[in-house]
């Protein structure tokens, strides 16, 4: 089993910043693809961003230069930094993570942390 702890989220105004962070702990193998998701209401589950083992990253087009993935290795740790927040970015971000380990290939998520930004 994989468990991912999500923390960061919270209520921001409009151009403001914060910073969510994703833990993996468990029987994790290699970790491959790292990322962020975000679903808000009445809203499909859509793509934020996502960073690979080798840090190759892939952006959503409406958060390209706005938001910043990263992660630490050593810590199972990833990283979404969100810059110049805007109302439209509120909704529930949720962390991803896949992988292989002794029972082959996983993918799990994080219970989801609340974004809101005010206007």
């Amino acid at each position: 089993q994989v468990q991912l702890v999500e923390s960061g989220g919270g209520l921001v105004q409009a151009g403001g910043s914060l910073r969510l962070s994703c833990t993996a702990s468990g029987r994790l193998g290699s970790i491959t693809t790292m990322g962020w998701y975000r679903q808000a209401p009445g809203k499909q589950r859509e793509l934020v961003a996502t960073i690979t083992s080798i840090s190759s990253t892939n952006y959503a087009d409406s958060v390209k230069g706005r938001f910043t993935i990263s992660r630490d290795n050593a810590k199972n740790t990833m990283y979404l930094q969100m810059n110049s927040l805007k109302p439209e970015d509120t909704a529930v971000y949720y962390c991803n993570v896949r992988g292989v380990g002794v029972d082959g290939w996983y993918g799990y998520w994080g219970q989801g942390t609340q974004v809101t930004v005010s206007s």
